[in-house]
């Protein structure tokens, strides 16, 4: 294998800082995808197939380049797309749960990917001397297996203090005098419940059966340790493509030989998809099903989450033209038509979290909705470039597959693109707005780059096309280059697929 410097890979870690180089590539053409993608490889840059998921590897890189294969195939009916895609959609499904005997926070091995880290609740185990159990330290700020618990004395011998400290985000959450006696003001998971919200986000459960006063837990520091847990989102995102493939290759005569493929991820995808049916609400939405080891358990996923598993079941309808999956995206897109709001520009906006739902309006304590994020205010901001791709994307598809919305609909979402979001920055390039409303500021070399995302709409506006290839071209982006090189080959291959459409 190549060295980095060898590829020219020297400014890797600095590629955010503004993507400058004297070579430039033209972003819409076969060759510059092939050499960006055969670089991706040798450079063994994030997003290969050969990952885990455990911070999101699979999800938010390998499943952009398999999605790329299948935007390259449609642009060039050149089977060596399928044949690339093969290679990479192989080595992930080996990759799930069920194919390497891993389990999730309930105990089952699923045929999906399980991710924590970054994502899920960290738990802690205070315990006395002789290791018996006494409380349940929870922190649901993310990075969680980056946080410590520490114990430390009271004021006296049956009182402690407690120290949630998360070394990621350098935040720290603390409880005084605390006592294990239930009957006490103090008793430790009545005073960290009634602080809640705190810098850490700290909750606390007494695993014993019979709880008493006058004891404390060991003194000292206690890693947190994360529980996996399968999000739809991620399964979503790896297997659209895969469903993709399948409707291509089932839905044309030429490609018989690679059939035998289509119906084995058919069969992967159904039984992917099927592992959040708990999560299934009629209404056209998912939820996370309260105890779920994450924030906001209880309540209705992120509109873009939700979404991210619509697209696979709008590719699983026309694949195999079962109802199931069409009732499912149709519903899944009537919700979504609902959150369209046009603005003043005749462009629609939305939240990234369902308006519909409890997180954007906010919930108290006691309502009792969630295990881990007790009780939130409200959190109703706009959705941004990069998590509103997913949400474009499935418009675009339910539009092409006949499932829902109409053409003024993708035009007004084009929209969103050429009169919010599209912008220079304070250097003078072409870069975005970080909100669907035009707020949040110009994005900086990286986040821009996702613009590409847009493309399903490029149809309705060739701007977003327009727009989108500057950004590149002015930031002369190379290979394997920046945090996510994986969904860079996803927007190129978008760009040549609307040149070769156009």
């Amino acid at each position: 294998m190549l060295t980095r410097r060898q590829l020219g890979l020297g400014a890797l870690a600095v590629g955010a800082l503004g993507f400058s180089s004297s070579t430039a590539h033209d972003y819409a053409s076969r060759q510059t995808f092939d050499h960006f993608e055969r670089v991706f490889r040798e450079a063994g840059a994030p997003g290969q197939p050969t990952e885990t998921n455990e911070r999101g590897r699979l999800a938010w890189g390998a499943s952009y380049v398999m999605f790329a294969f299948t935007r390259m195939y449609e642009a060039y009916r050149d089977t060596a797309y399928l044949d690339r895609f093969i290679i990479d959609a192989d080595q992930v499904l080996a990759g799930r749960d069920s194919e390497r005997g891993f389990k999730d926070y309930r105990g089952l091995s699923l045929p999906a990917w399980q991710a924590a880290g970054a994502y899920t609740v960290g738990f802690a185990t205070l315990t006395d001397a002789s290791g018996q159990p006494l409380l349940e330290v929870r922190s649901a700020l993310s990075y969680a297996d980056e946080a410590t618990a520490t114990v430390s004395a009271g004021t006296s011998t049956s009182r402690f203090t407690l120290e949630v400290r998360n070394a990621r985000y350098g935040r720290v959450a603390s409880f005084p005098d605390l006592s294990l006696d239930p009957a006490s003001p103090d008793y430790a998971v009545k005073r960290i419940h009634d602080a809640y919200p705190t810098p850490t986000m700290v909750t606390a459960r007494d695993p014993r059966p019979a709880p008493v006063g006058g004891i404390v837990p060991v003194l000292g520091e206690t890693r947190l340790s994360v529980k996996p847990m399968i999000f739809a989102v991620h399964t979503g995102m790896i297997t659209y493509p895969m469903a993709a493939f399948a409707r291509i290759v089932l839905h044309d005569g030429h490609l018989t030989k690679y059939r035998g493929k289509a119906l084995e991820y058919l069969q992967a995808v159904k039984e992917a998809v099927a592992v959040h049916e708990r999560e299934w609400r009629p209404e056209g939405h998912l939820i996370w099903v309260k105890g779920m080891p994450l924030p906001y358990d209880g309540t209705e996923q992120p509109t873009n989450q939700w979404l991210a598993l619509g697209l696979t079941y709008a590719e699983l309808a026309a694949a195999t033209g079962d109802p199931f999956y069409r009732d499912r995206a149709l519903r899944m897109a009537r919700s979504f038509g609902g959150e369209l709001k046009p603005d003043a520009g005749d462009a629609y906006v939305w939240s990234y979290w369902p308006s519909f739902g409890k997180t954007y309006n906010g919930y108290t304590a006691d309502q009792n909705v969630s295990e881990y994020t007790p009780s939130i205010a409200g959190a109703r901001q706009i959705e941004d470039l990069s998590h509103g791709g997913i949400d474009v994307e499935f418009a675009a598809l339910a539009f092409r597959h006949k499932i829902y919305y109409r053409g003024i609909d993708l035009a007004r979402i084009a929209r969103t693109y050429t009169r919010n979001l599209a912008t220079t920055g304070p250097d003078g390039l072409p870069t975005t707005n970080a909100r669907l409303d035009g707020t949040g500021g110009p994005l900086n070399a990286e986040g821009s780059l996702q613009a590409g995302r847009w493309m399903a709409v490029a149809p309705w506006d060739a701007g977003v096309f327009t727009h989108s290839r500057s950004i590149y071209d002015a930031r002369a982006v190379q290979p394997a280059q920046g945090a996510y090189p994986a969904s860079y080959l996803a927007n190129m291959a978008y760009l040549n697929w609307f040149t070769r459409r156009s």
